[in-house]
């Protein structure tokens, strides 16, 4: 008997053939199996999917045809699995074929079945359960935290000031869970790759080696394949990663953990442009698995959620070992020394620190020596050829490199355009603060006589592979005095020696035509602050100090009370007032070409064709304007706003708008794609 199946395959996300196809098979497969067919001339990964296939367009070019086969020894997909891909796809505009497999190891279509045997032969074998190791003494806070989650179910948002021991709850809080069921599972997330090694090792220390499986972009194909068997095994208990984690396939997820909820790195930028963080509290809607989101900054999205009660909201307001909070000093830049880049009295206070044997810590949120070089005769700047951009200078190598495309050359020895020797640096990176900090401290000694060491922690300075690793060590081990770094280092790290944190050039944000800008500058802020005083010993005499143009603006005020709430109650008002998110909802239209012309006239055409549609939904599209950086590696960039005061009724109308927009592409249009709750305009 021959069976007729729907198998969900790697397809663009405006092809003609975007939802399952039908192939035949003589088994009958269930839904969430895994499977290779034939798709015009290769061989890829499919999926058995629920429901019917797709009817082909005649000119799709697909014929009905048999399966290869079946990955056996790898069990279905969940149905909870599939419905979380299709409500992916569908919500933020995707076909579900890209949404589903890219979900998946990418190794997996390569294998044979012999080879697939033999990983998941491997994969059991490395279940080995550890001695977990003994927790520590909760703080009243943690405890009532802790009791809270056990006792109800839901989404919880944990907001615990910098220090509170949030992580401590997310280990007894899984740790509870594994204890109560054999065969429970659990899910960690933290926003970036540099964050996963450090939370690992606490969680392998708690757990041993054997429950622990990280799943994050930086893996290779076979680590990468390897955690993904052991969690679809069930094998891997504790499944922790970044956003791509939010698709790990676990039959016994029992928890979801989104470790700093607020950051933007959960957000996706490219292809599915999904937000894991609002994906996994669905996901725990799903299979009916808790979900934590903790933060010290909560987003504003979360915040209003908790006030309305749709989150449940957890409060842990004090440090471990009751330390103080740093004291926050906003230093006038009006009263200081003209071109000063470092207020005497910061440089005054970082001496003092490492002459009694405490470190420092210097923010700086742009990374190289100088954001352009300028020639001083003719006016030339060291602009990307291929973007609407400069070339960031980086004296380390010499090198000229752009941080939109990655065109790098070396610096030139006089002026390209008018052959002047004398081109300058303009403004500053964190090369060239640490270069600065180390002459203002030449003069500066340790406890033990030795001159202080003054170190940078940037995308640059950690490439190479280990490079953060060691880093990290020669930090913790006090063998750096002074740390300078962008927000890399503000995120997580949990730095006993640190007792001051200085944030430079931060009034950029407050002027930004983002409406974003404040909450992700308070965030960032109070977060870098959280990086002081963090040994209970040292916390009242920690200081965050913060050099602006503008010390009487609203949020420095919050933030010297580190008063969140008083700050997101005062920018929910902004945004409600305006029709905002959360209180209205947004979607970016993008379209890239290789003159700008063709791109804004694509959306033009988009929109012309969309008027009726959107009056039915009482929608709003904007004009086209060219992107904030409008040219990257010489392609065009453009979009298009789109609000409504509605969730569904903005969904309903990008749903019947995708057609309309695929028609009106134009010769010369390179890609288009749209973004639901965009996070940047």
């Amino acid at each position: 008997m021959v069976h007729r199946l729907a198998v969900v395959v790697p397809t663009p996300a405006h092809s003609s053939v975007a939802g399952p196809l039908s192939y035949r098979s003589e088994l009958a497969l269930a839904p969430g199996t895994l499977l290779r067919v034939p798709l015009g001339r290769r061989e890829v990964l499919g999926v058995v999917w629920d429901g019917e296939a797709a009817a082909l367009s005649p000119d799709a070019g697909v014929a009905e045809r048999p399966v290869a086969g079946a990955l056996e020894g790898i069990g279905p997909l969940s149905r909870q699995w599939r419905d979380l891909v299709t409500f992916c796809a569908a919500y933020y505009q995707r076909s579900l074929g890209e949404v589903a497999l890219a979900a998946l190891p990418p190794q997996l279509r390569d294998l044979t079945t012999a080879q697939v045997a033999r990983r998941l032969k491997r994969s059991a074998a490395t279940d080995s359960a550890g001695t977990p190791d003994t927790a520590p003494e909760l703080t009243g806070e943690q405890a009532a935290a802790l009791r809270a989650i056990d006792a109800n179910d839901g989404t919880f948002l944990l907001y615990g000031a910098t220090g509170s021991g949030k992580t401590e709850v997310y280990l007894q809080c899984v740790q509870g869970l594994l204890a109560r069921d054999p065969q429970a599972q659990a899910l960690v997330m933290v926003p970036e790759i540099n964050l996963t090694p450090q939370l690992q090792e606490r969680f392998v220390e708690r757990f041993g080696a054997g429950q622990v499986v990280a799943m994050h972009s930086g893996l290779t194909n076979p680590q990468r394949l390897k955690s993904w068997l052991a969690a679809h095994q069930g094998a891997a208990r504790i499944v922790l990663g970044t956003r791509m984690a939010v698709f790990a396939s676990m039959p016994g997820l029992q928890l979801i953990v989104v470790d700093e909820e607020h950051d933007p790195s959960y957000k996706q930028q490219e292809g599915a442009r999904y937000s894991a963080r609002d994906l996994a509290v669905l996901r725990g809607r799903l299979e009916g698995a808790k979900v934590l989101l903790g933060s010290a900054t909560p987003s504003l999205e979360s915040w209003h959620a908790s006030e309305q009660g749709r989150y449940r909201r957890l409060e842990m307001a004090s440090r471990i070992g009751a330390g103080a909070l740093p004291a926050v000093r906003l230093v006038d830049m009006n009263l200081q020394p003209k071109h000063a880049v470092f207020a005497p009295p910061l440089v005054d206070a970082i001496r003092q620190r490492a002459a009694r044997g405490e470190q420092s810590l210097i923010f700086l949120n742009r990374r190289g020596y100088a954001p352009v070089l300028s020639c001083t005769d003719c006016g030339w700047k060291s602009e990307c050829p291929h973007c609407s951009a400069f070339r960031v200078f980086h004296k380390i190598d010499r090198t000229l490199r752009c941080h939109h495309c990655g065109f790098t050359e070396r610096v030139p020895r006089h002026c390209p355009a008018c052959g002047n020797a004398d081109i300058a640096p303009v403004g500053r990176g964190t090369e060239r603060l640490e270069e600065h900090l180390a002459e203002l401290l030449a003069e500066a000694v340790r406890p033990d006589g030795q001159p202080v060491r003054v170190a940078r922690m940037d995308a640059d300075s950690v490439r190479l592979k280990g490079a953060l690793q060691e880093q990290l060590a020669q930090v913790h081990a006090g063998a750096v005095d002074v740390l300078v770094g962008t927000q890399m280092v503000t995120k997580g790290h949990d730095f006993r020696r640190i007792t001051l944190v200085a944030a430079l050039q931060a009034d950029s944000a407050l002027f930004s035509s983002d409406f974003r800008a404040p909450e992700r500058l308070f965030a960032l802020l109070l977060q870098a602050a959280g990086r002081a005083g963090r040994d209970a010993a040292q916390a009242a005499a920690s200081e965050m100090w913060v050099q602006t143009w503008n010390p009487g603006h609203p949020l420095f005020a919050a933030l010297r009370r580190h008063d969140y709430p008083a700050f997101a109650a005062q920018q929910l008002k902004e945004r409600e007032q305006a029709g905002m998110p959360p209180f209205g909802f947004q979607a970016l239209v993008r379209a890239e070409a290789r003159t700008q012309e063709t791109a804004q006239a694509f959306l033009q055409a988009g929109s012309a064709a969309a008027q009726d549609l959107a009056a039915a939904h009482g929608v709003t599209l904007y004009s086209a304007v060219p992107m904030s950086v409008q040219r990257v590696a010489n392609v065009e960039r453009a979009q298009m706003l789109v609000e409504g005061a509605s969730r569904p009724a903005l969904q309903r109308f990008l749903a019947q708008w995708r057609p309309l927009l695929q028609a009106s592409r134009e010769r010369g249009l390179l890609r288009w794609a749209i973004d639901v709750d965009p996070l940047a305009i």
